[in-house]
Order: structure tokens, then C-alpha cells, then sequence
């Protein structure tokens, strides 16, 4: 048990899961004929959860906002004629009260809720008392305390069956990716709460149908307990995010092919192994924080000679060479130019605060400095 939140197992949520567990359907349910034609393609494949919008939070109004509450007697029939729960999203009170009016099973919230703790807090006081899982998508931004803060407020209305849906996050920035996962963020959250499961949901990472496979595989190697894909009939036709989605076959190929990750905990002989690797990489830790230490007593010493010379703490030239030439070391050595410049970004900025703490006990007596 986590010690902040009350998480009930999934295996005790009631329904016959496997492992991963995986959710599946339409983004839209855009009709009836649609949404159970897809839930019978679906069900020749494993899965656990069919899913289906019936509410969609469109960035402009002229879009297609989802078929609206009738649909909720479609996604129900759908998942009653494969003997599947069904799972939906909320974002209001109204969505949470038709959604529990008809029977739907799961429930989960958006991240374009998430990052409103006022709407948050809404749903949860319309589930007080309720007995059902939610599910909570990560906020828009990379925001991992306005993240858990909607498991809080859940869990405060009564709610245990929790999960986390892990859809990355919106950027500016050139990506291949819809929204770029940021792993380190639900790798983070797991890490403050093991007890919590955690859904990847590469349709919505990636925006596109090419890199699904990968950005799953990637999630069940990390050790996400569930997958959310959507699926749709006809996905070049589809009313909403139609490149994202595949066709119940080609999911089919797809569950097909991912490896699941096993936990340590079964696997008593596999952690005894780590812990002999695991004390390695300790003293390499231990030796590269000596080596760190090392060198900011190097840095003190420049700064101090700066200071006697007056010269300024950053000399760009100097930073430019330090990059390019740690850039060429750490490519011969096989690390990603990537790693070398956040590592030494990181090193220079440290470098630069001692540096600064040196040029600022100039002139000060020897008890202010102390």
C-alpha cells in the first residue's frame, strides 16, 4: 500500500484482467453500427476494456464534439454483446451522472481536466460514495504535482480504484511525437507511488499509427501495468483523430508482437543478479560524485583567480570548446549527444553557481563569510 493514497489492486476491481491489461476502441463513438462493429472485430483479439468518447473537448467549436449522451446506450450494448466493461471519459458533472446512469463501468478523466483542480474536484464530489475505477490522464503540461493531486482529491470522495493513463505532454518544441512522453514524469510518479497501475496510451503520444508499436513496447518495458489504444472500423474515416488509430486487425498484429516485462517479485534469482550489478553501478555513483566534487574545488580555484584578475565567470569561448570537444569524447564512448549536452548544460550551470558564490564574498570580512 502506497503511503498517501488508498490504491485497491486491480485484480480485486471486480473483472478478469489480464496482464497488461489492455483498453481499446473508438476514439468517437460516431453510431451504433460503428461502435459495436468495431467491439466484435475487437473481441476476436485479448483485451480487457472497450473504450469509446462520447464527449470530445475539441480546441475549436466547428469540430465534431463527440455523438453526446445517446451514445452511452451504444458503447453499453456494444461491451454487453462481447461480455467487455466499457470505459468512458468525463469532464463535467453532467458527463459523470449520465455515465453512472447507464451503467458504464470505468471511468476516466482527460488531461485537458486534469490540469483544472476546480473541475477535478467537481467530478469528485459527483462520485462521493460511488464504487467505480477511475482512471486519470496526465495533465496537458508537465505538471506531475497537478497529476497526483487529482488522486488525491479522488481518494478523499471515497475512490481506490485508481489508475494512471500516461498520453505525454503538449510542446512546442519539433517532435516526432503528437505529444512527447517525457518518461521520466510517470517513471517519477510510480517511483513516489509503486501501488499505482499505469496505462500508456501511445495512440495519443504519438498522433500517428507508424510509431505505436514502438512507444508501447517502450511503456510495457518500463513497466506500465495497462496499454490504451483506439481503434476504429474505418480509422481513415473516422470523425476525430483518424491518423492515430488502426483497425481491430492490425491491433490484433499488434498486441500480438509486445512483450509484457515481468516484476522482480516473481523472479527471485533475476533480483539477486541486479543486486551484484546493482552494488557495481553504487561505486560507480559514489566514484563519479567524488569525481564531480573534484572538480567544482577546480572550479573555486578559477573563480577565485577571476576574481583577483577581474574577469567575468563565463567566458563563452571557453564554454563553446568545453561542449564540443565532451560532445566528441562522449560519441566515441557511445553516448547520445543528447545525454552529453543536458549532462554538461547541468555541469556548467552548477559551475556557475559556485563561481558566483566565490565572486560574492569579495570584500566581505571574515565573519560575514562565515
Amino acid at each position: 500500500m502506497s503511503k498517501d493514497l488508498k490504491i485497491t489492486p486491480v485484480s480485486e476491481w471486480g473483472y478478469n484482467f489480464g496482464t497488461p491489461f489492455i483498453m481499446a476502441g473508438p476514439c468517437s463513438v460516431e453510431s451504433e453500427e460503428q461502435v459495436k462493429e468495431t467491439a466484435r472485430l475487437l473481441s476476436k483479439y485479448p483485451f480487457d476494456i472497450l473504450r469509446g468518447g462520447i464527449w470530445k473537448p475539441r480546441t475549436r467549436p466547428n469540430s465534431f464534439e463527440g455523438i453526446g449522451s445517446v451514445g452511452l446506450k451504444w458503447l453499453k450494448e456494444a461491451g454487453n454483446e462481447i461480455g467487455k466493461p466499457v470505459a468512458t471519459e468525463v469532464a463535467n458533472v453532467k458527463h459523470v451522472y449520465e455515465a453512472l446512469r447507464m451503467g458504464i463501468d470505468i471511468l476516466w478523466i482527460g488531461a485537458r481536466t486534469t490540469v483544472n483542480p476546480f473541475a477535478v474536484q467537481e467530478i469528485c464530489d459527483a462520485l462521493q460514495g460511488v464504487d467505480i475505477p477511475v482512471l486519470v490522464k496526465n495533465p496537458i503540461n508537465p505538471d506531475l504535482e497537478l497529476w497526483i493531486g487529482a488522486f488525491e482529491r479522488l481518494n478523499r470522495s471515497g475512490i481506490t480504484k485508481l489508475a494512471a493513463i500516461h498520453r505525454g505532454f503538449s510542446t512546442h518544441e519539433k517532435s516526432k511525437y503528437r505529444n512527447i512522453p517525457r518518461w521520466n514524469i510517470p517513471i517519477e510518479l510510480k517511483r513516489r507511488f509503486p501501488e499505482l497501475p499505469i496505462v500508456c496510451d501511445p495512440s495519443h503520444i504519438c498522433g500517428n499509427r507508424e510509431l505505436l508499436r514502438e512507444v508501447a513496447q517502450t511503456a510495457l518495458d518500463i513497466g506500465f501495468e495497462g496499454i490504451h489504444l483506439e481503434s476504429h472500423i474505418n480509422p481513415d474515416k473516422a470523425l476525430s483523430d483518424a491518423k492515430q488509430q488502426i483497425t481491430p486487425e492490425t491491433f490484433g498484429e499488434m498486441i500480438s508482437i509486445l512483450h509484457s516485462r515481468e516484476s522482480l517479485e516473481h523472479n527471485p534469482f533475476a533480483e539477486n543478479q541486479l543486486e551484484i550489478l546493482r552494488g557495481k553501478i553504487d561505486s560507480l555513483d559514489n566514484y563519479l560524485l567524488e569525481l564531480l566534487s573534484e572538480r567544482m574545488d577546480v572550479v573555486r580555484e578559477i573563480a577565485d583567480y577571476k576574481r583577483e584578475n577581474n574577469l567575468a565567470i563565463v567566458q563563452p569561448s571557453r564554454w563553446t570548446e568545453i561542449l564540443e570537444s565532451r560532445l566528441a569524447t562522449g560519441e566515441r564512448k557511445h553516448l547520445t549527444q543528447k545525454f552529453i549536452k543536458e549532462l554538461f548544460h547541468a555541469v556548467h550551470k552548477e559551475s556557475i553557481h559556485h563561481q558566483t558564490e566565490v565572486m560574492l564574498n569579495e570584500g566581505k570580512s571574515e565573519i560575514e563569510q562565515k
